[in-house]
């Protein structure tokens, strides 16, 4: 059964402390979660809510943010102290494992990468033309000694 003899003992003494009943699973090994499964939905929800330092147009067509302090992107630094705020005790790598397990997106994508206005250029080709490129020679494939 590819298993050592101690383990064959401690089976052996749980069938004979339980009978039958002691050869099945008790289950509820391993470590116990911190947080409970409302407290997870909690943090899930909050990267769905706009951040509170996000700019949003307001019904006079002002811009302005729920709190000018606040994070203008959730960051898992930004969420991690919003669940504290909650009353949620969570670290930022275990908001980051909650996220991925669930597959939500935590980040935007840069808005410097792309611009939506229709006159922007975008990069052109290399710098200057002063410097030479290296001429693309082919190369020799193995030693010869042909001179000789």
């Amino acid at each position: 059964m590819r298993c050592s003899p101690k383990t064959v003992r401690r089976w052996l003494h749980r069938f004979n402390r339980l009978g039958l009943d002691g050869l099945e699973d008790l289950g509820g090994q391993g470590r116990k979660r911190r947080i409970t499964e409302a407290e997870r939905s909690q943090i899930i929800g909050l990267v769905k809510q706009p951040a509170p330092g996000r700019l949003t147009v307001q019904a006079d067509g002002e811009l302005a943010a729920a709190d000018a302090a606040g994070p203008p992107e959730w960051t898992l630094d930004a969420l991690a102290a919003e669940a504290g705020r909650l009353g949620i005790e969570i670290g930022r790598s275990q908001v980051r494992r909650i996220l991925l397990a669930e597959g939500v997106r935590w980040r935007r994508t840069r808005s410097w990468t792309r611009s939506k206005d229709a006159d922007f250029e975008g990069k052109g080709q290399g710098s200057s033309s002063s410097t030479p490129a290296r001429p693309k020679a082919r190369r020799s494939s193995a030693p010869t000694n042909s001179d000789r």
